[in-house]
């Protein structure tokens, strides 16, 4: 292998482009600079004039109103942008994306790596990624997948990018990328409906609703530092907080006397067959 970079290599000190300029781009950039990354090195391109002068501002980045004006001279594309809008903002950028080779980076949810190369031209090394919400406060989880094309440099120019708002996890078949929307990438909403049933029931028997909240929050927020401070299992956890035909039994009966684990198996099957319906419906 030639010791010259080509075209599709990058590394940390390489230009990135931003396409999109909205609260997940914004975290990821944020993430970046706070990392040490030089802010005239990230191009951003967003159309809305408040949110660029924000971003210029917040971390001194380079915005534009124009997509092909921030993606002329960067290695790395970032595309931010709603799944609606995908195919026609690719399609604009074909032939820039033909003739700069970059590495492609995507964080739209329902979206193929497939799909982005076909509307930027093909032969493009493309991976696809699923952040979830709670990356905007640095504590998020990002499911990746590189197509061939994607060499090591960019894997780990991918994931570092990914990892200034969390963990990553790289997954080798694109097909469960559907599974990744649904479990992490919707996930987090589905602890606030929990959080706002504990809150409920708590009100139910009496409790004032803001000390419901604060219980049942900070509950919620003890119980997930456990399980990723203690390296204990999940069942491990639950097994040593349910005392024999103590308070803790008698509600973990009627959760599992009421489906709770098939429901949660439905809702995310469901989720993810949306998934999937999003990306044919995109095409």
């Amino acid at each position: 292998m030639s010791s010259s970079a080509s075209p599709q290599d990058t590394n940390a000190t390489d230009a990135i482009a931003f396409v999109g300029g909205g609260n997940m781009a914004r975290s990821l950039i944020g993430g970046l600079v706070a990392r040490g990354r030089d802010p005239a090195s990230i191009q951003v391109a967003e159309p809305n004039e408040s949110l660029r002068a924000a971003l210029v501002a917040d971390f001194g980045v380079i915005a534009h109103a124009d997509n092909a004006e921030a993606v002329t001279t960067a290695h790395t594309w970032v595309f931010a942008v709603k799944p609606q809008v995908m195919k026609s903002v690719c399609q604009a950028l074909a032939p820039i994306a033909q003739s700069r080779r970059p590495m492609i980076l995507s964080i739209a949810a329902g979206i193929t790596g497939e799909q982005l190369d076909r509307w930027l031209g093909g032969g493009l090394a493309v991976v696809r990624s699923m952040p979830n919400t709670p990356a905007l406060l640095g504590a998020g989880a990002t499911g990746l997948h590189a197509n061939a094309r994607v060499t090591k440099s960019q894997r780990h120019v991918a994931e570092s990018l990914m990892q200034a708002t969390g963990i990553t996890e790289w997954i080798d078949d694109e097909r469960l990328m559907h599974a990744v929307t649904a479990l992490s990438g919707s996930g987090p909403a589905y602890v606030f409906l929990l959080a706002e049933a504990m809150q409920a029931a708590g009100e139910a028997q009496g409790l004032p609703p803001e000390s419901a909240r604060k219980l049942a929050l900070q509950t919620i927020l003890g119980a997930a530092r456990m399980l990723t401070e203690s390296g204990e299992p999940a069942a491990v956890l639950r097994q040593r907080v349910t005392s024999p035909n103590g308070t803790t039994q008698a509600a973990l009966e009627s959760f599992e006397a009421g489906g709770f684990r098939a429901l949660v198996d439905q809702a995310v099957s469901a989720a993810t067959r949306r998934g999937r319906e999003l990306s044919a419906a995109n095409d």
